[in-house]
């Protein structure tokens, strides 16, 4: 080998050192390779909702930023589930339910450490209106949760309590779905505990990161982030989908 050619071997080389000291080799390598949906793949639209998106009763920082990326994500899947949090008057997630507390405060449940929210999401609401300018009419399934007064949902697979499911694991394996692609609001709290579930009942997962927001309560997001790490989730941008 020539000494120029051993000098450019040599300059790669430090390079990729400095990519993968960064974390961005794995995440570069990754993306050069697109990811394709097929029919065994769901993009699954996680609680794009007024309450949630400026002017609404629970707001994410942004939230209203992933519509037009999730719609132009709609147009690469044949599959799509979107949820709705969907809460009764009163519901016990709600510091309004607990003389005392104040919204964003904790409380232990039966089914372990709760968030006390805002009243948000209330059913039959324009605050729990589907956003606007989602377009996606080529969704099969929504899925409702969070309508049982006593326990909390954010996964869109299971209530909070971990043990009573939406019905969203049955749907997707009885149509042999085995991927899902997970968009919407909020990346820390709804979006991630679908993920973690999704994993925990055997499919693969992707959270597509531009096509999220985080509410970021307390660090939450970097704590989020940490655990579907741990459980094999993958973290992907929009721009990765072919």
């Amino acid at each position: 080998m020539s000494s120029s050619n051993r000098r450019v071997l040599l300059s790669l080389s430090g390079s990729a050192a400095l990519l993968a000291a960064s974390g961005l080799l794995g995440r570069t390598a990754f993306a050069a390779g697109k990811i394709k949906p097929n029919a065994t793949s769901a993009l699954v639209v996680v609680d794009v909702q007024n309450c949630f998106v400026t002017g609404g009763t629970l707001p994410v920082k942004g939230g209203e930023e992933v519509v037009p990326i999730i719609n132009t994500l709609s147009g690469k899947f044949e599959n799509i589930v979107v949820t709705q949090d969907w809460h009764t008057k009163g519901h016990t997630s709600f510091a309004s339910a607990h003389p005392g507390e104040k919204p964003f405060g904790m409380k232990k449940m039966f089914y372990g450490n709760q968030v006390l929210w805002p009243d948000h999401c209330v059913q039959g609401t324009d605050d729990a209106a589907l956003h606007k300018d989602l377009t996606l009419a080529s969704a099969q399934l929504i899925v409702r949760k969070g309508y049982h007064s006593g326990v909390d949902s954010y996964s869109a697979f299971m209530e909070a309590d971990g043990k009573t499911p939406t019905g969203l694991a049955g749907y997707l394996k009885q149509r042999g779905i085995k991927t899902v692609f997970l968009t919407g609001l909020a990346t820390d709290f709804c979006v991630a505990w679908t993920a973690t579930d999704a994993r925990k009942l055997g499919f693969e997962a992707f959270v597509i990161e531009d096509a999220t927001r985080a509410i970021d309560l307390n660090g939450s997001l970097a704590a989020a982030w940490k655990t579907m790490a741990a459980k094999g989730v993958k973290r992907i941008q929009s721009a990765d989908l072919a």
